[in-house]
């Protein structure tokens, strides 16, 4: 028995799992459609999330004044050099990417899948931006197509959903999530650990509870603080626990464990471009993580799954 645990993985990768759906390699294009969100534009609140801004992870080919077409063109060129023969996926990322009309939707996921070697589109959106009429369109879609629906779900408690002005419950993203794998579609989350008023007991809570939704694929990132948003004017005021990068790998190597084992793990951390990151600054590229946390599990044989009852 000990010997089959040694020769398991230590987590279910999304990397190996993404080249198991493809006879070829494939690349996530960002594309930012033009989009805001409700919290933003006054229909639940203004200002959005008190940690967010966008310009944190639009790269530099993504632009919103250029046409999806022309975007994921540019993106492309920007991939082509290092694996010619590549196919791309169209990541719907900035913002809220199903918050307009089922015609406007329609229009530019279709203008996207039009671009040669676009083989699929990944939509970013949050739990209270999706319709019964949407998810009838994603479900076809869906048969044409590699799709994920990927939602913002971000917390599992209530109370730190208000504080950081998501402006949605858990519920609604339980809601959303079951709605979505029930239609057959592929169903990502992407959570914060480190979120201002959750501890590491209150993150290790959460985690059979993220575990027990019918999530197919979960990203996970930890708290950064960004200049320019409100989360850093209450860091300014009152500082609260920033992960070192050591307590962050303990962190991780516990939440996974409390995981499903088939649940596949996108990423773990996401880096903020240095001049607009006031903390946490550990001086560490996200593949150069990736290698901290292997050699941590493997010293301390930790899997995905271990203390899930």
């Amino acid at each position: 028995m000990e010997l089959n645990k040694v020769n398991t993985p230590y987590y279910c990768d999304y990397g190996t799992w993404i080249r198991s759906r493809f006879p070829f390699r494939v690349q996530k294009i960002s594309v930012d459609a033009g989009f805001t969100c409700p919290n933003r534009d006054g229909r639940l609140s203004t200002g959005g999330c008190i940690y967010c801004d966008n310009r944190t992870f639009n790269p530099s080919y993504c632009q919103r004044h250029d046409s999806i077409t022309r975007q994921l063109e540019a993106g492309k060129q920007f991939f082509a050099r290092k694996y010619p023969e590549m196919k791309y996926l169209a990541y719907f990322q900035a913002y809220t990417n199903t918050y307009a009309s089922l015609d406007h939707l329609k229009a530019i996921y279709e203008e996207a899948l039009r671009v040669q070697d676009v083989v699929g589109i990944v939509i970013g959106t949050r739990p209270d931006c999706i319709s019964d009429a949407l998810l009838d369109y994603l479900e076809e879609l869906n048969q044409r197509c590699f799709l994920i629906v990927e939602y913002g779900v971000e917390s599992a408690n209530d109370d730190t959903l208000r504080r950081i002005n998501r402006g949605h419950t858990f519920e609604q993203s339980r809601q959303a999530i079951v709605q979505t794998h029930e239609r057959g579609i592929l169903t990502g989350a992407h959570i914060i650990l480190g979120l201002p008023g959750e501890d590491t007991q209150e993150n290790l809570r959460q985690a059979p509870v993220i575990s027990s939704l019918p999530i197919d694929i979960l990203k996970i990132h930890q708290m950064q603080i960004i200049r320019g948003t409100r989360l850093a004017e209450m860091f300014e005021r009152e500082p609260f626990h920033i992960y070192d990068v050591d307590e962050y790998i303990s962190l991780i190597a516990s939440y996974i464990q409390r995981l499903r084992k088939d649940l596949v793990l996108e990423r773990f951390v996401s880096q903020s471009p240095n001049d607009m990151r006031i903390a946490p600054h550990w001086g560490l590229k996200n593949h150069e993580f990736t290698d901290r946390l292997n050699n941590y599990l493997k010293e301390h044989d930790i899997h995905q799954g271990d203390l899930l009852e």
